[in-house]
């Protein structure tokens, strides 16, 4: 198994993103597998269905799904904690281990040792497990409210599977916390640089430093406020969407360019509502 530290942003925490290496195949699937698998079928069956409910279902299902936090999908991404992987992971010790992979330009210096490096990983696996404890047993909780929904004819119970969903995702996240908590305690993580993913970093680094340098000089321009605003926004940001396509190939994980994306955005876009609160907080009469 091999972890990816991703940091988006100087002031938020970073994504992780595990990719299971020479993940074995076998003939056992677990229930949950394959409610899973079923879901996933029945969705992409939507998208494609000439039924509008069912179209407009799909559009404002992914609209929701944008707005699920970047970490808790990072999190999803890490295999769930059990007995079976607890004993595979400590009998794996003298052997295959876990590697988390990072560009050590995307850390601030004096703080890429492994001590670190393995505080980050241990700050991403416990900060939000409460949190998906909670909501996963608030959405377990509303389900049984949704039920006079059900009663409506021809439609589903949407409520109902989107409580379901989110049960499902919060668990998923915080068993994937703990199995990186897990990891972390028994000493069965290595740190790796990776010199393409370093290069990434870097390219951004240097083209937002040119950014910041023209528009500082384009001061006495009639838009001089807006760049400036724009440039506030987007300083903290160590990657962009654009570095997307450039993360998955260096690291060759297509499925990351996605995940980069919607981090982007969401911390972009909560970089501006934070500015614009400043703002009107600034112009409110005292």
């Amino acid at each position: 198994m091999r972890l990816y530290l991703l940091p988006i942003s100087r002031t938020r925490s970073p994504l992780i993103y595990c990719c299971r290496v020479n993940q074995q195949l076998t003939p056992q699937t677990t229930l949950l597998d394959k409610i899973s698998a079923r879901a996933n079928d029945r969705w992409l069956k939507w998208e494609k269905s000439d039924v509008k409910w069912q179209k407009r279902t799909v559009v404002y299902g992914n609209k929701l799904f944008e707005r699920i936090p970047y970490e808790e999908w990072g999190l999803k991404s890490i295999p769930p904690l059990s007995a079976r992987r607890k004993k595979e992971d400590l009998d794996s010790r003298d052997g295959e281990s876990v590697t988390v992979t990072y560009a050590p330009s995307s850390l601030e210096e004096g703080n890429r040792e492994e001590k670190h490096v393995l505080g980050v990983l241990g700050r991403i696996a416990t900060e939000r497990q409460a949190l998906h404890r909670r909501m996963m047993w608030f959405s377990i909780v509303g389900m049984p409210l949704t039920i006079p929904v059900g009663l409506i004819p021809i439609i589903p119970n949407l409520p109902f599977f989107y409580l379901v969903f989110r049960a499902w995702s919060h668990w998923r996240a915080l068993r994937g916390s703990q199995h990186l908590e897990f990891l972390i305690r028994h000493d069965l993580v290595k740190r790796e640089e990776s010199p393409p993913l370093d290069l990434v970093y870097d390219a951004l680094k240097t083209r937002q430093a040119k950014k910041i340098s023209s528009d500082g000089s384009d001061a006495e321009s009639e838009k001089s406020g807006e760049k400036e605003n724009m440039v506030s926004a987007n300083s903290d940001l160590l990657l962009d969407e654009t570095s997307g396509a450039l993360v998955a190939e260096a690291i060759s994980i297509p499925e990351v360019e996605v995940e980069i994306s919607r981090a982007v955005k969401q911390i972009t876009l909560a970089q501006k509502e934070a500015e614009e609160k400043a703002r009107k907080e600034k112009e409110a009469p005292k």
